[in-house]
This record gives structure tokens, sequence and C-alpha cells, in this order.
């Protein structure tokens, strides 16, 4: 269950409001309804009893009024009324103490929603743990104001050089006009000078085409990026151009492992083992003399029976090769597309809970909170990094040397 946008449109219609100030207060007033419904709760639970259930109170201890206090919020301060008891034994955990900001608390909320939690599953959670109803229009505003923040993520200006990118897409079904179709999810993985990794943007399509991809590449460049030395990208036709259109200096690595995954498509499972450990000898020589040795080597054992998978790896060599030239280190890093695979692989899972999205919007937000979540594990420099610099300052050394 995706956002319900008829709803909340109806919901914010019907409260008046059309400014962002009428917004941040009814989310002030909805927070503080929640909370306080909250925090009732766990006075009964404190005290044993419902409130004015005199018969079943079995202790002497009772309510004495609230306590009056403001917390911050995301959407601005909002005052509580906070029960007490007679003996001042209550010690609320949805707002302890002393606590001052609640912002955590719709933090949670939003985070849920980033694990790919439906609204109906949020409001499951939320009457579990709390014992509290909240509204689907409730949970929805809450989660309202990430797409404005991923607007503003998507629009951030980028850094002028990035030493190498990744570029993959995946597929994901929406409805549009009453019929279920595919789309593509552009997304783009950029290596800073530092050796951090960055998801540069997530951009949505009706399908996948080298065109389009220049619009994104045109993006990037718009967005402040000046110059992209490698490129590691899968087989799409007419990518490489696309890259050389935008990025006239850019090298185009094509990934090892789609190859190896096309070369493998047709040839029977019995033989599939063999055919691939003659691949492996291609892309594992020393240099790339040496793979093309291995190359006319495959072509002697295999072009009677399986002849396409010679021709496909002559026809991309120029872009297959380019890895040859590198060190191990650097090699590692740019043979396959595995780092933005590994997002997609990310993204795809958090997606797997809405089999079907209503909207654009819909895919945009969950995805951007999905990257954000993601990325908060990319904390260490990609592996070597030191020694993949150096080379690179060798190889692109006039290039690297305008932005150092």
């Amino acid at each position: 269950m995706a956002l319900d946008r008829d709803a909340l449109k109806k919901e914010l219609k019907g409260k008046g409001i059309k400014t962002l100030d009428d917004f941040n207060d009814y989310m002030r007033d909805i927070s503080k309804d929640i909370l306080e419904v909250l925090l009732d709760g766990e006075m009964t639970e404190h005290l044993g009893y419902e409130k004015h259930d005199q018969k079943s109170k079995e202790t002497d201890n009772s309510r004495n009024g609230f306590t009056s206090k403001k917390v911050k919020s995301s959407f601005g301060s909002v005052p509580l009324d906070v029960p007490r008891d007679r003996k001042s034994e209550f010690n609320p955990t949805v707002v302890k103490k002393r606590q001052g900001d609640i912002s955590g608390f719709e933090d949670k909320i939003i985070s849920m929603y980033a694990k790919g939690m439906t609204v109906r599953d949020i409001q499951a959670h939320i009457a579990d743990i709390y014992g509290y109803e909240m509204s689907h229009e409730t949970v929805s505003s809450m989660t309202a104001g990430v797409l404005e923040k991923a607007k503003e993520w998507q629009q951030r200006p980028l850094q002028e050089i990035y030493p190498i990118i990744f570029l993959d897409a995946l597929f994901l079904n929406m409805r549009k006009e009453g019929r279920i179709s595919k789309v593509a999810v552009y997304a783009i993985i950029g290596i800073d000078l530092e050796g951090n990794k960055d998801c540069l943007g997530l951009w949505i399509a009706e399908t996948e085409s080298s065109k389009y991809w220049l619009t994104v590449l045109n993006e990037l460049k718009n967005r402040g990026v000046e110059d992209v030395l490698i490129f590691s990208v899968d087989g799409l036709t007419g990518l490489s151009e696309a890259i050389g259109a935008a990025f006239p200096q850019a090298e185009v690595q094509r990934c090892i492992v789609h190859q190896i995954r096309n070369s493998l498509k047709y040839v029977p499972w019995k033989e599939r083992k063999t055919v691939a450990v003659d691949l492996k000898a291609i892309y594992t020589a020393a240099s790339e003399e040496a793979g093309l040795q291995s190359l006319e080597s495959f072509k002697e054992n295999w072009d009677f029976k399986y002849p396409n998978i010679s021709k496909s790896w002559e026809k991309n060599w120029a872009e297959l090769a380019i890895f040859f030239k590198y060190p191990q280190e650097v090699r590692t890093l740019i043979y396959t597309t595995n780092p933005i695979e590994s997002l997609n692989r990310g993204l795809k899972k958090i997606s797997k809970t809405r089999s079907v999205f209503p909207n654009e919007d819909a895919i945009f937000k969950l995805l951007y909170l999905a990257v954000h979540d993601i990325s908060k594990r990319w904390t260490q420099k990609v592996r070597n990094w030191g020694v993949i610099y150096a080379q690179l300052s060798i190889f692109f050394e006039e290039r690297l040397s305008r932005y150092i």
C-alpha cells in the first residue's frame, strides 16, 4: 500500500492547508495528538487501570493532572500536556522527562517507510507497540515532506571531477492509465578524489536507452561535473556514444561480468563450466596482447559450436580491454559494475513490498530514502584507494592536476 495521494489531498484540503506554514501547523497538531494519546496509554499501564475505572484500581497511586511542556519537532515547537501521578513515580518513555526534542519519533516513522514498510505496515507496527491507531493520512503526512528533500538531493551541486563512475538501471512495476508496465530507474555511483562512494542521483523513464542516458549525463554536467576519467558500464547499445558526447575524454570500460553472462546464456549447462574456464583465460591475462591470444585459442576450441561468443568479444574488444593497461588494484575496481549492481540489489530488496507503484513520485520517494539508508554504510574508502589514485595520477596527470 503506497501513499494514497487522493486521500491525502482530501485530508489537507479539508484542513484548509495551502502553504508550508499551514502544513507545519497541521503536523504539529498531529504530533501533539499522537504523543498525548501515547503518554496517556503509558500512564494507564503504569497505574494498572483505565482513567475513571475505580473498580479495577489496585494501587494507592492515581492520576494528578498534567504538566505542560514544549518540545522541538521537525515541524516546530509542540506544546504537550504530560500526565502526572500523585507519587511522582511515572517515567514516560515516549517523551522522557527533560527531553526537549521529539524529532526522533517522526524520524522513526520515516525510517520504517525507508526500509520498505507500507503505510499499512507502519500503522500496524505503531498499534502493536503503543496501542495507538494512527490514521493512514497521518502516516502519509509524515512521509509527504520526504519528496521535497528528495528533489533537493537530486538537484544538489556535484564535484567537478569523478575519477570513476558506474552506471546501471533497474526496472520496477508502475501503474499508468490503468495499466501496469515496467519503468527504468537510472542510477549512478561516483567515486570522488578521496575514494568515497556517492550516489549522484536517480532518474525514472519509460525504458532504458542511450538517448536518455545522454540526458542524464548532461544533467550531471549542469550540476557541476566537468570531467570523468573512467566509466564502468553494462553493454547497452549506444551507451558509449552517449558518454562520448557528454564526456569526450572519458574512457569506457564495459563490464566483464555482463559480457560473460551474455556469452554463457546459450551454452548448455553441461558445457558451461568448461566454456567459462576458457573465457576466464581471456580477461585474467597479464596483458591485452595475452588476452587476444587467449581469445584466439577460445575461437579454435569453441567457434565450431558457439561462434557468436568470440564474435561478441571481438566486436566489443575496444571497451572490454581498457582495464588491461592498469595494475591489478585498478582492474579489480573497474572491470565490473558491481558497486552499482550492489546498490540496485538493495533498492530492489526495499521495493519488493510494493509489487506495483502508483506513480513516479512514489518510486522516487521510496528509493531516495533507501539510498539514504544504504549510503550510511559507505563509511570506508574504496579498497586500495591510495594505490589506485597514485596510478590514475600517472595516467591522467594533466587532467587531475586541474582539480588538486
